[in-house]
């Protein structure tokens, strides 16, 4: 009954379908790019192996807050289940070229501590020995592959920052983000001549890594309590999730996608009511007599439903199909991991279609206390 009341009206039926495509689309998209922010978080920690991190108090991100005295690092390591610390700097340097400017978020980490590094970085630990040298992303934006492609150590890439030339003798594959166009790392003095406001004893955070079989979680809790001053003292897990909790709810940019993912499923509701509300105001005389004859109010919410579920997933079939053409648009033109998952599709899937059946549950609110004689 229900397909049979669509397809009556073939143009109806097509503005339903695009329009509820559209909010697919909206919906898609905003939670797309939110992936993609916690995913840009994440990279930034994926860099480095450690255990624990301790930050300063305000640290909410990886790169915002204070920094943290380096004598705290000594006192970790008189704990007899820290294995090595190592200090973590984090700035941002600009590369001013001709096709514009890149933000380079530059960690400076001492040379030595190799073993702190993702192993896509640790092969050229030993390279940052030498001043003013580096590794650059290769994913940077607007980066050449070409000028990546045949980096080492006797052809660099030369280029001026913050007041240095600086060599670029390797790459390696990070991910841009929303605050960078890429990531480098240099060693901790070159990044404090590139930073000269930048004290080496005071490091944005320290790494820890354990002794094999210490419970990061019980050695977290004892060095937060003999370090004392507040400090921030997580499992490197915890911090990730934390920095994408307070940016997705505390940022404007993570507070703005989900407000887009609220609209795109207002806008679904909003078009599916008005089809389906439009589709009962033109049926009142009949569904009169089907009520007037003994059918029971649930009856007509089935219909209701059963055409609400129809325009669900006909509307979410073209919807992410333009979704996915989006991402992989999005994520060529600005580099960001825009990935449609399957729990990414099936829940919106779910979303689109509870949107339309409360729509149809509000449609036939006219029909529920009514007498049919009212209705003719």
């Amino acid at each position: 009954m229900g397909w049979l009341q669509l397809t009556h009206s073939r143009g109806r039926l097509a503005a339903a379908i695009a329009g509820v495509s559209f909010a697919n689309v909206l919906v898609l998209v905003q939670l797309g790019i939110a992936g993609a922010l916690n995913g840009t978080i994440a990279q930034g920690y994926d860099l480095f192996r450690a255990d624990i991190l301790i930050s300063a108090p305000d640290a909410n991100t990886m790169t915002d807050g204070g920094n943290v005295a380096r004598q705290h690092l000594w006192q970790a390591l008189a704990d007899p289940d820290v294995a090595d610390g190592a200090a973590l700097y984090i700035g941002t340097l600009t590369w001013s070229r001709t096709s514009g400017d890149t933000a380079l978020q530059t960690f400076g980490i001492g040379p030595d501590k190799g073993d702190f590094l993702a192993p896509n970085l640790a092969p050229h630990a030993a390279s940052l020995m030498r001043a003013d040298t580096a590794v650059i992303d290769r994913m940077t934006r607007r980066l050449e592959p070409g000028l990546v492609a045949t980096l080492s150590e006797t052809t660099p890439l030369t280029f001026e920052g913050g007041g240095r030339t600086l060599s670029v003798t390797g790459a390696f594959t990070g991910g841009v983000g929303f605050s960078a166009d890429g990531y480098m790392l240099v060693s901790d003095q070159t990044f404090l001549s590139l930073f000269p406001r930048r004290l080496s004893g005071a490091p944005n955070h320290l790494l820890i890594r354990l002794a094999p079989g210490a419970d990061p979680a019980q050695v977290a809790d004892r060095l937060r309590r003999d370090l004392g001053g507040d400090l921030r003292v997580r499992s490197m897990a915890d911090a990730i999730a934390e920095d994408q909790q307070y940016q997705g709810t505390e940022r404007p940019t993570g507070i703005i996608f989900g407000f887009g993912v609220v609209i795109g499923v207002l806008v679904g509701i909003v078009i599916v009511y008005q089809v389906l509300s439009t589709d009962v105001a033109d049926h009142l005389r009949e569904y009169a007599t089907f009520k007037a004859v003994g059918y029971p109010h649930r009856y007509f919410i089935s219909i209701i439903l059963e055409e609400a579920l129809i325009l669900a997933t006909l509307g979410f079939v073209p919807g992410i199909a333009i979704a996915t053409g989006l991402y992989a648009a999005l994520n060529t033109a600005t580099g960001l991991p825009l990935v449609m998952t399957v729990d990414t599709a099936l829940a919106v899937l779910a979303g689109t279609m509870a949107a339309c059946a409360l729509s149809g549950a509000i449609a036939t609110r006219r029909l529920a206390a009514a007498d049919p004689a009212d209705l003719f």
